[in-house]
């Protein structure tokens, strides 16, 4: 494929692709990034054009994984296998894990914080089920240990067990304090905790009556 560009154009589709032309035919297209530094008459080998292709994917990739993170922060774990999803090689993925790390787009910190503070506004968990999320996603333990030190867990069971609560209501002391702590349970919450916090809700709801 080695030639002399003879024309490089935007593409009418994708503004930020360029289109090289050697010795007159199109011969691959590359992020205008990459093809900045390209101009017509330059002799590219076929070494070259490797090279170039191979920069022009990481670059594509690396693009595409900015989307990915636009939708909510991702811990580099998830960058990796969503990479890998996409048939990039090692190196590459290694290369745009920490250039995005640089940046300060992907922290494995600042993941695990964002992730518990998420849960503990919208659906809190126990530590237990938070634990095992944050292990899923491939942070380390170290890493979830920080994340998890400021969880007031009393505070989250209470709030998890609100509505519920509620909807047992009818219930008697037995069975309401029976199936509210099973719920709990079944988010990750101790024994211990979920008992004090039905018999919390259990008395607010008597003094209420």
């Amino acid at each position: 494929m080695a030639g002399k560009i003879t024309a490089l154009e935007y593409q009418k589709k994708n503004r930020n692709r360029v289109s090289v032309y050697l010795d007159g035919r199109f011969a691959f297209g590359l992020p205008a990034i990459v093809a900045a530094g390209l101009k017509s008459g330059q002799f590219l080998t076929d070494a070259e054009i490797q090279s170039l292709q191979e920069k022009g994917t990481v670059e594509a990739a690396y693009s595409r994984t900015l989307d990915y993170l636009s939708y909510r922060p991702r811990s580099r774990a998830e960058v990796t296998t969503y990479l890998h999803k996409r048939g990039l090689a090692e190196d590459q993925i290694e290369a745009i894990a920490n250039r995005l790390e640089r940046a300060g787009l992907l922290d494995d910190e600042t993941f695990a914080q964002f992730w518990v503070e998420n849960r503990e506004r919208h659906r809190p968990r126990g530590l237990h089920a938070l634990r095992y999320e944050l292990r899923s996603k491939g942070i380390g333990e170290d890493t979830i240990d920080r994340a998890l030190a400021s969880v007031d867990v009393s505070a989250s069971a209470h709030r998890a067990a609100s509505r519920k609560a509620q909807q047992l209501s009818h219930l008697d002391r037995q069975a309401f304090t029976r199936k509210l702590v099973e719920y709990l349970a079944r988010r990750g919450f101790d024994y211990e905790v979920a008992r004090e916090v039905a018999e919390s809700h259990w008395a607010e709801m008597t003094l209420d009556e």
